[in-house]
């Protein structure tokens, strides 16, 4: 099984990492707080995973999860993840993240954005559009009648691919939504956002979608929303 690297630990990185181990992954998982903020994360997870520092965390996993504010990416070295395949889970958040003029003019996509500063990385786009609750719960083994799929983006064949085979790994089916100048059919407030994969936004209530579901949603997406 190969290594996870995991930036950044809030819901989405800690559910993601969960689920690496889950499979059979082994994980290296870094924050901004530092490897001894991690002791509890790391002792739930067991033996499979270990706390580390950014770098640390960027140059062991074979595929590394950015999962970090937006507005956060600027502060990470430009080639921290030169070569890797990397999974940015990142969502825009103004009130968060500060204004991005190439976010508002819809000059880059968030994931653009991303590959923008990673420009040696290979990034595909997922995560960003399931609550972290349901990403936890809606997993089901290959096969399954009611496994759910998820949506990704990416401009690298060869990465694609290896993202598709780690999400087929922890539970889900993948649907390739194409480049990450297409990304923005799954970002913030888009149909298929992340109340997708629930009943009525509530994030207690998990809803399986299938890939034609998915699609549908996709077909509705409207480029003038953020």
């Amino acid at each position: 099984m190969s290594i996870i690297g995991i930036i950044g630990s809030g819901n989405i990185g800690s559910v993601v990492a969960r689920l690496a181990v889950d499979a059979g992954h082994d994980v290296v998982i870094a924050n901004s707080r530092g490897p001894e903020s991690l002791a509890g994360l790391v002792g739930e997870l067991g033996p499979k995973a270990r706390a580390a520092t950014t770098a640390e965390a960027a140059a062991a996993g074979d595929l590394v999860v950015v999962t970090i504010p937006l507005g956060r990416v600027p502060d990470l070295p430009a080639g921290l993840l030169d070569g890797k395949v990397v999974v940015d889970t990142c969502n825009y958040y103004p009130e968060r993240d500060g204004d991005i003029a190439v976010l508002d003019s819809h000059e880059l996509t968030t994931s653009g954005f991303v590959q923008r500063h990673f420009a040696g990385a290979r990034v595909v786009k997922a995560f960003n559009n399931i609550f972290a609750q349901n990403l936890g719960e809606l997993q089901r083994p290959a096969g399954a009648p009611d496994r759910t799929t998820l949506t990704i983006a990416g401009d690298d064949e060869e990465a694609k691919r290896t993202v598709t085979g780690f999400l087929d790994a922890i539970g889900y089916d993948t649907f390739d939504t194409g480049g990450l100048a297409d990304s923005w059919r799954f970002q913030r407030d888009q149909p298929a956002y992340a109340g997708v994969y629930t009943e009525s936004g509530d994030p207690a209530e998990p809803r399986r979608r299938t890939r034609e579901e998915l699609a549908a949603r996709l077909g509705e997406a409207d480029r003038s929303i953020r």
